[in-house]
């Protein structure tokens, strides 16, 4: 019997809010890319894996039928408007809770309890450290407080935004590359640095490895669920400096502290993340957006994620940021090519169908409430 994950509970450990405001053409183009730049002239962001999807998959929910023009989705898209739009496609996807990760362009998207009321899903917040550190020395540098000071208050704002949030994320691959020195800084090393940092003049970007170390430390100090960026990105990321590997010293250092670590998206390297999820208690992984940017082909990319990993070290993200359609292509994708995996395996060695779902299920949802200790399907009606 096939495996029916249509209604599969998930667990979207990492995402964010969706766009306020209507967009344009070019506006839409630009969040179905990873790339800051328009499509090269005489093409379109259309054009491409999930291009196709939000054209088949999405234009139905939107009401229209599959594959329509590029032109017929976003007029229908208009005549909708932008909040009916995000609630019909939050709601298809269908679910269950949200990580939102708050630290990237707030200002322009919606927050979680917004995203709660349009997905009717709960929603719990995921800090993103550098952001945090950046906001407190803005405020610092405005007071003319020193060092020492900001150092301190950078902790305590930490910590009061970690009495409702749920987990940190460090973007350190866009930052430093993860070929960072994986050691705790000295604390007069650290306090050095701050000073340099808060000398700086403009918009201040948080880009000094000492400080970024600082910050992954204090979040193992706290036993946090703590989540890198990996792999595929925008394009100011080095590739080739987001192998998860480079991470090995750091996560050989704080296997006893309690703080766990989840490796985001990972695509190319999720191999790599699964091999450490394996051998390291406390690492933990997903496919996120490769999901999405795969599109026909993230059957093979999921497959791929369940070669090395232990089942139970394997979470959902669909990294949605802007486009509603994202999380709706991130949960029809990913519930998808689980089942076709799983009914492989089942073809293959005989998984009887209740191990598949009960397994589709640890991957969906348990994994991630156990490890950030929501479970808000309790609370479903």
């Amino acid at each position: 019997m096939p495996t029916d994950l249509s209604r599969l509970p998930l667990f979207d450990h990492h995402c964010h809010g969706v766009l306020r405001d209507e967009v344009d053409r070019e506006g839409f183009e630009a969040l179905i890319s990873e790339s800051s730049r328009p499509a090269t002239v005489g093409t379109t962001r259309f054009d491409s894996q999930v291009g196709f999807q939000v054209l088949a998959n999405c234009a139905p929910v939107l009401g229209l039928d599959p594959f329509p023009t590029p032109e017929v989705y976003m007029a229908r898209r208009k005549e909708l408007g932008v909040e009916e739009v995000s609630r019909l496609l939050l709601r298809a996807a269908d679910i269950t809770t949200f990580g939102i990760e708050t630290g990237h362009g707030a200002d322009l998207i919606t927050g979680p309890q917004q995203m709660a009321e349009a997905g009717d899903a709960a929603a719990h917040e995921i800090v993103r450290l550098e952001r945090i550190a950046e906001q407190v020395a803005e405020k610092a540098r405005e007071a003319g407080t020193d060092a020492v000071t900001y150092l301190s208050d950078l902790e305590r704002t930490l910590d009061a935004r970690l009495t409702t949030a749920i987990g940190v994320k460090s973007i350190a691959a866009y930052r430093i590359g993860l070929d960072f020195d994986a050691a705790r800084p000295e604390r007069v090393l650290v306090q050095s640095h701050a000073e340099a940092f808060m000398r700086r003049t403009g918009a201040l970007r948080l880009d000094d490895p000492v400080l970024i170390r600082h910050l992954i430390w204090l979040a193992v100090d706290r036993a946090q669920v703590i989540q890198f960026h990996i792999g595929y990105g925008d394009d100011d990321v080095d590739l080739h400096r987001c192998n998860p590997l480079l991470l090995t010293d750091l996560l050989r250092a704080t296997r006893d502290t309690g703080a766990r670590f989840t490796l985001l998206h990972c695509y190319p390297f999720h191999r790599e993340a699964g091999y450490l999820a394996d051998v390291f208690p406390h690492v933990y992984f997903d496919v996120g957006l490769g999901i999405n940017y795969s599109g026909s082909r993230s059957e093979a990319v999921i497959a791929e994620s369940l070669e090395l990993a232990p089942f139970g070290k394997i979470l959902f993200s669909s990294d949605a940021w802007g486009a509603p359609e994202l999380f709706y292509l991130g949960t029809f994708l990913f519930r998808r090519g689980l089942a076709a995996a799983l009914d492989r395996f089942g073809e293959l060695d005989g998984w009887p169908l209740e191990q598949r779902l009960r397994v589709a299920t640890m991957i969906g949802y348990e994994n991630a409430a156990r490890l950030y200790g929501v479970d808000d399907r309790a609370t479903e009606s």
